[in-house]
């Protein structure tokens, strides 16, 4: 990708715009490209493009989705590297976790490569009823047309990947908006579609402020919104979105329970990992832990420790780096901010707690209340609070205590505690020893509460972007 001359892909076509936004590298402050901004009528343009497209794309054979979708994940495999190294510059992700998101990506258009051959129709037991007696039925799944497609910035790739995968699978067209802050990522896959030989104008990929797409968040002309990022803009566009579509991926505050039966050597770094990786700006970094009180102390003993010595900070591009820069210095300031109300409300700072620049060091506290920003909003940044709990009911009721409801890790040996969390914990997913940052391409993804509104993962997903559709025959007597 020629990063002195990134162009929005529009209707098959690589366009200029007027304006440009520097996209900056938030590890160095310097500024890696200028990047087109498209206007009220870029975004029109390429909602024509889509809109065009889908005339021919509703007819595609299962098939050539599929072919279209192999071709993109070996496209990726291809220039693996470039992607790698475009995240570690532009999200300031550090290289090992910038190489497992492409890793990811080339997994999620393959798993969509097999999915788009499968319709996941049913045969209707008709009979079942005196009413339907020599009647049969078949059900199938149709596209729906548009989406609008609106990815954050902290997996720039396989985000996307989540929106456009699904999309082809099913035979509908797209309108992206990515973050622009990391949209150079967005753009080189449009590069990797491409050549791939995407029907012209199915993606359609555009950086713009977001006033000049805001008109397509219930316009009747896009069928589905489906947006990443934060609570206070997903829950703005629902209720906007009218009669359209919407799945909505947003934050959470992510809880793990680390019970006395637990193996320590195994939860201690899992945990650690789940909780620093890449500064914790996922929505499913683990946030609050829940410690039995027997082995509060030890756990306290081996946690701090392991992540003082383990958990480096520093420049994405090292291999041994967890923690990279807070995206923008806003984000450092802010969680700084946090941190220091907790303190003045007699929290204790066990580790880090200081920022340097836009570095927020790995921070860990306790004694924090769970009124506090740090327990009640999404930290998105390296820290976490530990918390003691005596029964185990009471740390199911500490990670319910919460507006979100994404993801939560239990570590127990313990199956009935295990099905008991499965039955008592409002979140759309739970981790028995693991933690809640965990997702592979395939499962289920999504949240309750304030975290999200509709599911996400392949097949999941063509669910939300097709319509079904009942096929009924009368037989002769």
């Amino acid at each position: 990708m020629n990063l002195k001359d990134p162009r929005l892909w529009i209707g098959g076509r690589w366009q200029e715009t007027s304006a440009t936004k520097d996209v900056l590298n938030p590890a160095t402050g310097e500024v890696l490209a200028q990047v087109p901004l498209g206007d009220r009528a870029t975004v029109e343009a390429a909602l024509a493009a889509a809109q065009e497209a889908f005339r021919h794309t509703r007819k595609q054979a299962a098939h050539q989705r599929a072919t279209c979708l192999r071709a993109i994940a070996q496209g990726i495999e291809q220039r693996r590297a470039e992607f790698a190294d475009l995240i570690v510059a532009e999200a300031g992700k550090p290289l090992t976790f910038a190489e497992a998101e492409v890793a990811r990506a080339i997994m999620t258009f393959t798993a969509a490569t097999e999915e788009a051959r499968h319709q996941h129709g049913e045969v209707l037991d008709l009979d079942a009823f005196p009413s339907g007696q020599g009647h049969f039925g078949v059900t199938s799944r149709f596209p729906l047309g548009v989406i609008y497609g609106i990815s954050p910035f902290n997996f720039p790739l396989n985000l996307v990947a989540h929106k456009i995968a699904p999309c082809l699978a099913t035979g509908n067209t797209m309108v992206l908006k990515p973050a622009t802050k990391t949209p150079l990522t967005a753009l080189l896959l449009g590069e990797v579609i491409e050549q791939a030989g995407v029907h012209p104008g199915q993606v359609n990929i555009v950086t713009c402020p977001n006033d000049a797409a805001g008109h397509l968040v219930g316009d009747p002309r896009v069928k589905m919104v489906s947006f990443t990022g934060s609570p206070v803009v997903g829950w703005q566009l629902k209720a906007k979105c009218g009669k359209q579509r919407i799945t909505l991926e947003l934050g959470g505050n992510a809880g793990v329970i680390v019970h006395e039966d637990t193996d320590l050597a195994t939860a201690v770094p899992a945990i650690a990992s789940g909780g620093f990786g890449y500064a914790g700006q996922s929505c499913i970094s683990v946030q609050r832990i829940f410690v039995h009180a027997p082995i509060y102390d030890t756990f306290r003993d081996r946690f701090v420790p392991h992540v003082r010595d383990k958990v480096r900070m520093g420049d994405p591009r090292l291999r041994e780096t967890v923690v990279g820069p807070m995206i923008e210095q806003s984000a450092a300031d802010r969680i700084c901010g946090w941190i220091h109300a907790a303190v003045k409300a007699r929290a204790r700072i066990l580790l880090g707690g200081k920022a340097q620049g836009q570095f927020v060091e790995p921070t860990i506290l306790e004694n924090v209340a769970p009124h506090l920003d740090l327990c009640a909003m999404e930290a998105f940044a390296p820290v976490v609070t530990l918390h003691s709990y005596e029964e185990f009911d009471e740390a199911l009721a500490g990670v319910n205590d919460s507006d979100f409801g994404l993801q939560a890790g239990v570590f127990t040996q313990s199956l009935q505690r295990a099905m008991q969390a499965f039955a008592a914990l409002d979140v759309g997913g739970v981790l028995i020893n693991n933690v809640p940052t965990f997702r592979v391409e395939n499962m289920p993804y999504g949240g309750v509460k304030d975290s999200g509104f509709g599911r996400e993962g392949i097949r999941y997903a063509m669910e939300e972007m097709t319509e079904v559709k009942s096929l009924i025959f009368k037989l002769g007597q």
